[in-house]
Parts: structure tokens; sequence; C-alpha cells
């Protein structure tokens, strides 16, 4: 309410991952509706700036703004003087190159202008679109405006710079926008419609409290990443490995944020996965398991990463070709890599049951021997080799694949085994963990392990919990939140799920840091450790993929 007068203000970037030509559109519609509640007439003029600091990463590189018309199009276009496309990279930093516009209706009742005109006050760095509403009553009164940003170019992928998705539909930019505000009504009405089912299918699945932290995670997973047009026209989706290192396409990144796009669309999953086994196929990866990352964003022409996660990597990359093959209900993806792949799960039988002192994904809690819940990865990964070749008609490859993965899970039981639970290592020490890397067994169908080992497992997590969320491990109280939503996965008691489930809710909802969505806190007071707005939360996905999957 500004006094006497009532102003809504929607802003609506349309994601929906099953649209990659509407996802990828860089266009934002901003709807303001304003009306009078006091049965009077009001003079109303809203004020929109847009800061040149958007298209720069120092405060104090030189901005040029300038005007323009395109069809029914007016517009703002901001960007820096020097543009040095794809020269700025790594964390917390801003792009300096590209372009922002504001676009409107050429329409007398809408002046744009380079600099702030707004009364009373002396703004430097900001251009401006002014909306007179003129008087206003009780009957609403819409205005949109479109906030776009061209890029130019998106990343540059063993040393050729790439366009955005978007670009092979369209002349210019100026179009897009002019087509965008052309479907605003349409775009508005199909993302009302998608966030509605969102929630509908997510109650379904896990209830109210899950569907609320899968609408938190949605939008934050998807766009940590960038829809990119490949050199064969194929789909890249690398994500920023935002607030920790700034690398491009980690795998052990786009492995816990795989369930939101196997769920939605699973070609945005190949292009978080394919590029890495292009990679190794080329000889430029010439090591027996997979790349950590493919570099610092937005250059991908290699890993930079100083240290690999051998076993981490090797089993995530198998794990999610065969997620894909599922997802897509065929094996055409693993015939077309099976070289690579065939390399990578003999890595995992030589070196994955009982792994040497190495990373994991969880590398923030250090170096880890005989790691339990990894071991569990390399034998999911093994049977998961096993199903494709099966898939792909392969007899003696799956047979034999299969029977080292029962034999090794055999094993794991026994060496695992600290009574009432599993341990964190094999050298036991009264030590545990959560072992969310057995959700694929369950998801895929690998029937590796007696239902007997994850019921064991949640009854003894639930002992273990904090008021915000089960820890990681017995070393810490810190947790990862997008694992505890696998960990809960495991439950076969809906009352269990949601006893895990709750204490996330409340560490996303209580936690007194005012940051986008973290994936890594403390336990017992809510508070942030490390990383935000990360592409991982997609892994909350993870229940509603599970469901799916079982019908």
């Amino acid at each position: 309410h500004c006094g006497p007068v009532f102003l809504l203000c929607d802003f609506i970037s349309p994601l929906i991952a099953t649209d990659v030509d509407l996802m990828s559109k860089p266009a934002s519609y901003i709807q303001f509706l304003v009306q009078s509640l006091d049965d009077k007439k009001h003079d109303v003029s809203l004020y929109f700036l847009t800061s040149d600091n958007l298209v720069r990463h120092k405060s104090n590189t030189p901005v040029k703004n300038q005007k323009g018309v395109y069809g029914k199009l007016q517009y703002l276009k901001s960007g820096t003087t020097t543009q040095p496309v794809l020269k700025t990279k790594g964390d917390d930093v801003r792009i300096d190159w590209g372009y922002l516009y504001v676009a409107a209706y050429k329409n007398t009742k809408i002046r744009q202008s380079l600099e702030s005109t707004l009364p009373g006050k002396k703004l430097t760095g900001y251009t401006e679109t002014k909306i007179d509403f003129g008087k206003i009553g009780e009957l609403p009164v819409p205005q949109t405006l479109l906030l776009a940003y061209d890029d130019l170019y998106s990343i540059q992928y063993f040393n050729q710079d790439l366009k955005a998705w978007w670009k092979k539909n369209y002349t210019s930019t100026e179009q897009m926008l002019d087509k965008s505000m052309e479907a605003a009504v349409n775009v508005m009405d199909r993302c009302d419609k998608f966030d509605r089912q969102l929630f509908a299918d997510a109650e379904k699945a896990g209830g109210e409290t899950y569907a609320k932290l899968c609408v938190m995670a949605y939008r934050q997973s998807l766009a940590a990443h960038k829809l990119v047009r490949g050199p064969n026209n194929e789909v890249l989706f690398p994500q920023k490995e935002n607030f920790s290192n700034g690398s491009i396409w980690t795998v052990d990144v786009t492995y816990p944020s795989a369930p939101l796009s196997l769920l939605y669309n699973p070609e945005l999953l190949k292009g978080m996965v394919e590029p890495l086994m292009v990679y190794s196929e080329s000889g430029k990866w010439i090591k027996p398991f997979p790349a950590h990352d493919l570099g610092t964003y937005p250059i991908a022409n290699g890993q930079t990463y100083p240290e690999d996660m051998p076993v981490e990597e090797a089993g995530n990359m198998i794990i999610l070709t065969a997620a894909i093959c599922k997802a897509e209900n065929k094996f055409d993806f693993a015939r077309k890599h099976w070289t690579v792949l065939s390399q990578w799960v003999e890595f995992l039988v030589k070196d994955g049951f009982d792994p040497a002192n190495q990373l994991c994904t969880d590398d923030f809690a250090g170096h880890l021997a005989r790691n339990t819940n990894l071991s569990l990865k390399a034998i999911a990964g093994i049977a998961a080799y096993a199903q494709m070749a099966r898939g792909l008609g392969k007899k003696g490859e799956a047979g034999n694949y299969h029977n080292i993965a029962m034999d090794y899970a055999s094993r794991w039981m026994q060496m695992a085994d600290e009574g009432d639970h599993y341990a964190l290592t094999f050298d036991k020490n009264k030590t545990w963990s959560q072992k969310y890397n057995l959700v694929w067994d369950k998801l895929l169908g690998l029937g590796l392990f007696p239902a007997s080992v994850a019921q064991k497992e949640v009854k003894y997590y639930l002992k273990k919990q904090q008021a915000f969320g089960l820890p990681l491990d017995s070393r810490r109280t810190y947790t990862k939140s997008d694992w505890i939503l696998w960990t809960a996965t495991l439950c076969e008691d809906e009352k269990d799920f949601q006893a895990l489930i709750e204490p996330v809710y409340n560490f996303a909802t209580q936690t007194p840091d005012r940051v986008p969505l973290g994936d890594w806190h403390e336990t017992t007071n809510g508070k942030q450790v490390g990383f935000q707005a990360r592409s991982v939360v997609g892994g909350y996905f993870i229940k509603m993929l599970q469901q799916k999957w079982t019908k």
C-alpha cells in the first residue's frame, strides 16, 4: 500500500524446464497494477530505475546508456564501454560485457530517460522508465515492462566462443524483446499453471512441507545454469559452482542437482553430463576416471580444480547416464558413450569398493580413506553399468558386472556393520554417516541391498537429528540439506520421511542468514556454514522422481 493507493508488482522470469526455447530467453516481465483504495481519484506516477552496476563488475567501470525503438517497443540499453567479452571469470564476479535492456510499449504515458528524474532526489548512475498512470480510480490499471540481458557470448567451450541457446531463434535482441512482449499474457498464464502443477505434484509425493521446499529450490537450481547452443546445435547446460570456487560443469555439483532435470527434462541433464564425456573421448583428459570440472566459469577449456575426485566422479557419471536412460526409457545415450563408460566402470571395479584416501563431493569435510558412502556410490555405479549393458543386449558384460556389484554389496554389509547402523569408514571406530548414495539402488531398481539396510540406517538417523537437520556424519554437526532429502527418500514410512525433512524446512525458514538458499548449514542453530545460491538444491526433487519412477 502506498497511502490510499494499492500497488501490485509481479516479477516473472519464465523458467519452465520442459521448454528450453522459453527458458533460455533472457527476458523477465515486470507487471505493475495500481488502484485506488478510498473511492477517490489519485494522480499516480511510477518510476522504475535501473543501475549501471547491473552491467559491470567494478563500480568505477564506465557505462554507456542509450535509447532505441523497435517495432512497437521503446527501450533503454546499457553496457560497459569496453565490452571485455568472456574476459572476467571466477567466483563472486559480475558480468561486465553484454547489454541490459528495459523495454516498454511506445506509449505517451511511458517516458524513458538516460538519467533519473525522481522528484527531490539527485541520483547518478541510473536510467529511468517513468509510467504516468494519470488519475487512478477503483478499477485496477496494469502496465508491463520487460527487463532483459543479452550477453553476446555465454561461454568458451574448448576454445570456441558459444552463444546462448535463444539466439538460434531470433535475428536480434530487439526482435526477441518484441516477440516476448507480444507473448506476455500467454507466458504468464503458462507460468501460473506450471507453478500450480509443481506444487500439487510435490505435495502428492511428499506432503505440504516437502512441496514448499521444492518451490524454494526450483528457480535457484535452474538459475545457476546457462542454456547454451553447442557446436553441433546440441543443448549445453553448464552450471556455475556458486560460492565455492566458480568452477564450470562440476560433476559432483551436477550429481546432487540431477533429480530436477531428470523429472522435468532429461535433455538438460545430458547438457550437464555429455561435455565431460567429450573431454575424455577427445583425448584431452587422459586419466582413467572423469574430470572434476571443465574450467572456471565461463571458460570451459579443461579442468582447473587442483585435485581429482576419482571414485566420486566415475560413480557419478555412470549413475547419471543410467538415470538418463531410465528417464528416456531407451539406451541410446549409453550406447553413444559406451567406450568411455566401460573405462570408468573398470576403474570403479579396481578402486571403488574400498576407496583410498581421497576427496569426495563433501570435500569441505576433508579427505577420507575407506569411505563407506563413497563405496556405495561405486557399487551402485557398477550395477548401473550392468543395467545399461543388459539394455543394450550385452548379456555377458551385464552378468559379469552385476555379479561383481552383488559381491561388493554383500561384503559392504559385513565390513561396514556397526550393529544398529553402518559406519562412516570401514575402520568403524563407532562412527556413522548419511548413506545418501544408497538412494540409487531404490530409484534404478538395482536390487543390490535388502530393504533392511536402509531401514536400519533410517532408524539410527532419527536418533541423531538436531533442530535444523541430520548432521552429515559423526565428525561434525553441520550438514548438507540436499543430501538429507536424498537420505529421507530411503524411508519406507511416511512419518519417518516427514521427521527428516521438517528440520530442513525449519532451517530454510528460520536461519538467521539472509542469503539465497544455502545447502551447507549448522544443524544446531541453523546458521549458514558456507555455500549459497547453488544448483545442488535441485536434489530436493528426488522424492518426486522416486514417486514418478515407482509408478
